[in-house]
C-alpha cells in the first residue's frame, strides 16, 4: 500500500504539495514529495508517481464534494460545533465560494478516470485504490492530543519567530509517530528546519509538513478502519473523516 497525502489549494494559481508513504508492514516511510505542484494534471502526476496501478489512498485536505451553491455544508458546521473548543473549525465551503468549478470536485473526476473510488468509509487493511477528504487542524488534535491548533499559518500579529517555533513543535510532533501504531519515518523531510525562511520559503515548508501529515492520517485510517475514525456528514453533503484514538474491537 502507498499512503498519499495532498494539501490541495483551493485555486490552481496557488501551489499544493504532496507527499507519499510506502507501507513496510510497521510503518509508512516517505520516498516521494513535491512541493510546488501547480495545475491539475501536476497534482494527478505526481498522484501517478507515487501510486503507479497499484493500491493507494490519497487523502487530500480541500473540499472534495460541495453541492450547496452558498452557505456551508452540513460536515463542515458539525465539525466545527465538535472542535471550537481548540479553534479547529473548518472553513466554509460552498460552490460561490469555490466556484464555478470546484477543484476538489474536479480531481476526484479526474482520479476516477485513474481506477480510485470515492468513499468516506475506509476498510482496515485492505487492498484499495480510494480518495478521501481529510482536515489537518482537527487530526493534530486528536493524534497529538493537543489542547488547541498549531499556530505556524501566517496570521496578523504572529511574528516570524513565533511561527518557526510553532513549526519546529510540528516536526517534533510528527517525529514522535516513529512510536506511534502505525508508525511514521520521514527523517529527511523532518530535518528541513523553519528558522531563516519566510515568505513563499516559509510556506513551502509549511504545505510539505501538512502533506506529510495528511500523507500519515491516510495511512492511520486504513491501519485502523472505521474504528480509527469519525466520519462528519456524508457522500451525499460532503463529509470530512477525523482520526481518533481506535476503539477497542468489542466496543
Amino acid at each position: 500500500m502507498v499512503f498519499i497525502g495532498v494539501d490541495l489549494a483551493w485555486s490552481e494559481v496557488n501551489p499544493s504539495a504532496g507527499v507519499a508513504l510506502r507501507w513496510d508492514g510497521h510503518a509508512g516511510r516517505a520516498f516521494l514529495w513535491a512541493d510546488q505542484l501547480g495545475e491539475n494534471q501536476e497534482v494527478l502526476a505526481f498522484i501517478g508517481r507515487a501510486a503507479g496501478e497499484g493500491p493507494a489512498l490519497v487523502a487530500v485536505d480541500a473540499p472534495l464534494l460541495v453541492p450547496n451553491e452558498t452557505g456551508t455544508r452540513p460536515c463542515d458546521r458539525e465539525l466545527s460545533q465538535s472542535y471550537r473548543w481548540a479553534q479547529a473549525q473548518a472553513y466554509p465551503a460552498n460552490r460561490r465560494r469555490l466556484g464555478p468549478r470546484v477543484r476538489g470536485e474536479v480531481l476526484l473526476g479526474e482520479l476516477a478516470r485513474r481506477g480510485f473510488h470515492h468513499s468516506p468509509r475506509v476498510e482496515a487493511k485492505k487492498p484499495v485504490r480510494q480518495v478521501v477528504e481529510i482536515f489537518p487542524h482537527p487530526a493534530a488534535i486528536e493524534v497529538f492530543h493537543l489542547p488547541y491548533i498549531l499556530r505556524y499559518k501566517a496570521r496578523p500579529g504572529r511574528s516570524l519567530a513565533f511561527r518557526w517555533e510553532e513549526l519546529n513543535r510540528y516536526r517534533e510532533l510528527l517525529g514522535s509517530l516513529k512510536e506511534a501504531t502505525p508508525a511514521l519515518l520521514a527523517g529527511e523531510l523532518l530535518s528541513l528546519a523553519p528558522e531563516g525562511r519566510r515568505g513563499r520559503a516559509l510556506k513551502t515548508l509549511e504545505d510539505l509538513l501538512d502533506a506529510l501529515f495528511c500523507a500519515y492520517i491516510a495511512l492511520h485510517l486504513w491501519y485502523w478502519g472505521p474504528r480509527g475514525y469519525r466520519c462528519f456528514g456524508d457522500a451525499q453533503s460532503g463529509y470530512i473523516l477525523v482520526p481518533v484514538k481506535p476503539e477497542p474491537e468489542d466496543a
